[in-house]
């Protein structure tokens, strides 16, 4: 009689167990009741291709052709002056180091910084002539000192293209003069731009500044933006006759930066006009939203045969997201969590995944992972556990 009982008890037990440990969807954001915001059509570009990207999220907001590999120009010297600031950093250069100049440096055609063979200069003032006045003589100069030979600074930019995942570029020169085998495309170089921001900003103000005095002679920079948009802060122009007129532009207006990249527009104007449709589009009609913070407990659920009943489940990475302005509240988010979590557990251990949908479209798929570590029980725990557990796959 009592076993029978027992017997009862111990299954009603473990049909509530497995009833609780099935419930695996929690839905964190509802959909909203209200009317979405109406967002028009990307803005038509004259360019062969382009791309705006929010620098925060990485989302791409409008792109054409944007993986098109095409002579970048000076937007070369980019990829240039990053692994100049990176030399720096890593403390392989300084800012102070006197550069020697070559006759190659000095003989270079194109725009100059105008420095003279044989002399030496600064190593800032090269990098100031190198982002500002788009100097090819000080590009050389640079490669040179950094890696011995122009040929041999092509080789580390490659290898660093490589590294920041600009799988479409390859780089000839230090300068972006017209050579066979030399290109990269808008999305490569929106991703340059972003390592530029985000890795050296203490560097990121030389892409603002409007002139650079250099041997008596005053240069002005040429992105007109920075005259046009006080919004915008960066960074390079690029022009040859075979790559016509380009543009990488960076503007922040309140808490979100977006980047800009057109490649080969039909003037200077051009490439100044077609960038500002983009930015102002992305401003008006997008916006960026942490979602979730990195360690932030999502869900709390039963580990089996631990040392705690409990482990609370997260993110390992903020999630934030550019989406169209006014369409937040049309998210929909849910939690889908395994169904049995046994001890041991590891921080940073998966045991489901974050799906954050909007019109029924996934933008964010991320791994949940243990926000803390949650060692095994003791035997008698752990024996409990797996009577309980028995039960509930039996019953299941």
């Amino acid at each position: 009689m009592i076993i029978k009982m027992f017997s009862k008890v111990l299954s009603v037990y473990a049909f509530l167990l497995m009833a609780s440990v099935l419930l695996v969807n929690t839905v964190l954001v509802g959909v909203a009741q209200a009317k979405p915001a109406l967002i028009p059509a990307p803005p038509q570009v004259s360019a062969s291709s382009y791309i705006l990207m929010d620098a925060t999220s990485g989302e791409v907001i409008v792109e054409y052709d944007s993986h098109v590999q095409l002579p970048p120009a000076s937007l070369t010297k980019m990829m240039t002056a990053y692994i100049v600031e990176n030399e720096v950093s890593q403390g392989n250069i300084h800012l102070y180091d006197e550069v020697p100049i070559s006759v190659k440096a000095w003989k270079t055609g194109g725009s100059k910084m105008f420095i003279k063979e044989g002399s030496k200069v600064i190593l800032e003032d090269l990098l100031k002539g190198v982002i500002i006045q788009s100097g090819n003589d000080a590009s050389i100069a640079l490669a040179e000192y950094v890696a011995g030979s122009e040929d041999a600074f092509a080789d580390v930019m490659n290898q660093q293209a490589v590294l920041l995942g600009m799988t479409n570029s390859s780089f000839m020169n230090a300068t972006g003069l017209p050579s066979e085998g030399h290109y990269s495309t808008a999305a490569d170089l929106a991703a340059l731009a972003l390592a530029i921001i985000n890795d050296f900003p203490e560097q990121y103000p030389l892409y603002s500044e409007k002139y650079f005095t250099y041997n008596n002679i005053r240069q002005p920079n040429r992105n007109r933006l920075l005259w046009r948009d006080k919004s915008v802060d960066g960074l390079k122009t690029g022009h040859t006759e075979e790559a016509g007129f380009c543009l990488v532009a960076s503007a922040k207006r309140n808490d979100m930066r977006l980047i800009s990249v057109v490649m080969g527009t039909s003037s200077e104007n051009a490439r100044a006009k077609e960038t500002q449709k983009l930015l102002n589009y992305g401003f008006r009609y997008y916006q960026t939203h942490t979602l979730y913070t990195a360690g932030q407990s999502l869900s709390e659920n039963q580990v089996w045969g631990g040392s705690l009943d409990l482990v609370q489940l997260g993110l390992a990475k903020d999630i934030i997201v550019t989406i169209p302005r006014g369409h937040k509240s049309e998210l929909d988010a849910e939690v889908t969590v395994n169904n049995v979590i046994e001890a041991p557990v590891n921080v940073g251990q998966e045991f489901g995944r974050l799906i954050v949908k909007l019109d029924d479209k996934v933008i964010v798929d991320e791994p949940l992972v243990a926000l803390e570590p949650v060692p095994e029980g003791g035997l008698f725990k752990r024996l409990w556990d797996m009577v309980k557990l028995f039960f509930i796959g039996l019953f299941a």
